[in-house]
């Protein structure tokens, strides 16, 4: 069996033809030099064949400059693996009748994206289908990408990639609309005044041993220039290094602390639920990490004010990379214009977050509570409130992200990136599951049962994750803007 280069799906359809009949066709992704093991095919081949994998992949090894080797693991792919980044490794095994029956009606607009049309012809061909993903090393690949994980994770904003996220995106819908899954912007209504709080805004600030930079982010939030009420609540989750000590000492009356003890077992979404379901929470729970910083005194106002001109259960702003001494690093301001209030809630499933800082309309979030991780806590609750609310967008930077060594996202190995990814596309799963649900009970046929949704898509999860208050940004954000040059 000959590896095919993929390009574009038009000429994937016609290796196929010009090939022997086979049932199964061996697709290389880019353009890495690539040693199969010598049971590779046949192993590929077999598995494929015994449970009718329409797509079928493997773990694999990275060739380092030096000659040694690297392990390089691949996660299981689950429903809510619809980003355009899953990595499968370089090296997959599809189905030929598959590729040609998903593909017959492409079009050349499709072959011709940036991409050459993989992201679709994979989302359409895994649809009610099997995935086969082998825990074993069956091929090595030479290693292109040194960067470490911090220097990665936004590459996607990057304005470069502008035309090839719309693409993306695009690809997204139309799959979304296939099997059901795409929501209406949010328009459930919010009375911001049905009820008393003790402060119009409360800034929540979950920490663990930041001994370093926590002062710093109180210091920011406390000078804040409101005309209206407003506190801090800190939440320290059982901080070690001298943390604690210093939030006791600032003797500020709006400064409210919540001390977590270790038996709570909580992480960062635990804290953030102990702030949200505290006397002391405002109307509005506005987000900033332990050692990250507002760039402005009105930061809160601004936020208030964007959640009063509009109807939101949500608000969330833009930020600015900085070094540790607060000076601007590549990429430079994160601003997601390329939101889009009409698409950005089924765009949200193909990206890994929706920016900083974020809001939260309090009875809103205390409605749905966030889960107790500390990955991926805020994506889940951006997620559920994204389904029902609208989104309030500010453009403007407002949040300075401060990137150090410190940063727990800073380097981390290919197990830990898969473990964030595989509960990221865990929470997918969940919403899109739940989307098409929602969509399928909002339109029922008389007299039939709704269908079963395991015939759209097969779910598998272990989410695990470990205390992370830089989760925040090792994702980051989808592409938003004006949906008038929108190609759909």
């Amino acid at each position: 069996m000959n590896i095919i280069r993929f390009t574009t799906v038009n000429d994937l359809r016609e290796e196929i033809f010009r090939a022997p009949l086979e049932q199964y066709v061996l697709v290389q992704l880019d353009d890495r030099e690539i040693e199969l093991d010598p049971l590779c095919i046949h192993r590929y081949t077999e598995i494929a064949s015994e449970i009718d994998s329409t797509l079928t992949y493997s773990y694999y090894r990275e060739r380092n400059e030096d000659g040694t080797l690297l392990l390089h693991p691949v996660n299981d792919y689950q429903p809510g693996s619809v980003r355009d980044d899953f990595d499968f490794g370089p090296l997959v095994l599809l189905n030929a009748a598959d590729v040609l029956s998903a593909t017959e009606d492409f079009t050349r607009e499709e072959s011709d994206m940036l991409d050459g049309g993989w992201y679709a012809l994979r989302l359409r061909i895994t649809i009610g289908k099997m995935m086969a993903m082998i825990p074993e090393y069956l091929y090595t690949a030479t290693r292109t990408d040194y960067r470490k994980s911090g220097e990665k994770q936004h590459d996607y904003v990057d304005p470069k990639n502008r035309a090839y996220q719309l693409q993306m995106e695009k690809t997204l819908t139309d799959h979304l609309r296939q099997i059901d899954g795409l929501v209406t912007p949010g328009n459930t209504k919010v009375d911001y005044d049905a009820e008393e709080f003790p402060v119009e805004a409360s800034v929540v600030i979950p920490v663990r041993n930041r001994v370093s930079t926590v002062m710093d982010a109180v210091n920011s939030a406390l000078s804040q220039k409101c005309d209206f009420k407003f506190n801090v609540i800190v939440v320290d989750n059982e901080s070690t290094d001298g943390t604690l000590e210093l939030l006791e000492a600032v003797e500020d009356p709006r400064l409210k602390l919540i001390k977590v003890s270790a038996d709570e077992n909580l992480g960062i979404g635990g804290c953030w639920n102990r702030a949200l379901l505290s006397e002391h929470c405002g109307r509005f729970a506005v987000q900033l990490d332990s050692d990250d910083l507002y760039n402005s005194h009105d930061v809160l106002k601004t936020i208030v004010s964007r959640f009063r001109s509009g109807n939101f259960g949500m608000v969330v702003g833009s930020y600015m990379m900085v070094d540790f001494n607060g000076n601007p690093i590549p990429p430079g301001l994160i601003s997601h214009e390329e939101w889009t209030d009409s698409n950005g809630p089924n765009n949200a499933l193909r990206i890994n977050g929706f920016g900083a800082p974020r809001a939260f309309f309090t009875p809103v979030a205390r409605g749905i509570l966030f889960p107790n991780v500390s990955y991926g806590e805020d994506y889940a609750m951006a997620l559920r409130i994204s389904r029902e609310y609208g989104i309030g967008r500010i453009y403007e930077p407002l949040y300075l992200c401060r990137r150090w060594e410190g940063n727990s996202d800073a380097s981390l190995s290919i197990e830990k990136t898969n473990a964030n990814n595989n509960y990221k596309d865990c929470l997918r799963s969940i919403e899109l599951m739940a989307r098409v649900r929602q969509n399928m009970q909002s339109r029922p046929m008389p007299g039939l049962p709704l269908p079963d949704l395991g015939a759209l898509m097969n779910p598998e999860n272990d989410p695990d994750a470990s205390w992370d208050d830089d989760d925040d940004f090792d994702e980051f954000d989808e592409f938003d803007g004006d949906d008038s040059d929108l190609p759909f």
